[in-house]
């Protein structure tokens, strides 16, 4: 006589647990990055010191819906999207560098 599974089968809670542990590992973690980064993006403000993800420095002087323009020396300045921003630096860190 063959078995029908049922519901109690350990194999789906076993694929359950994979499901759940794959969740807490992996999928949370990355919607907390990026609504962190999102949160970094939205409270920029001109003025502010920040490193892209290339690894320029500079300071933020104008602000537009993609873009930002960063002032990394006296005369010199460039655009840069929004999303290659990877962190804010604290105020006259680019002076002592």
């Amino acid at each position: 006589m063959e078995q029908s599974p049922t519901f109690f089968d350990p194999t789906l809670f076993l694929l359950f647990g994979f499901m759940i542990l794959i969740y807490f590992l992996m999928i949370r973690p990355e919607n907390k990055r990026r609504k962190t980064h999102q949160e970094m993006l939205a409270s920029l403000d001109t003025g502010e010191e920040i490193v892209t993800a290339g690894g320029i420095l500079g300071k933020v002087t104008k602000i537009s819906e993609q873009y930002i323009e960063l002032s990394i020396s006296d005369n010199t300045k460039i655009k840069v999207q929004k999303n290659s921003i990877s962190a804010v630096l604290p105020k006259g860190t680019l002076k002592s560098i």
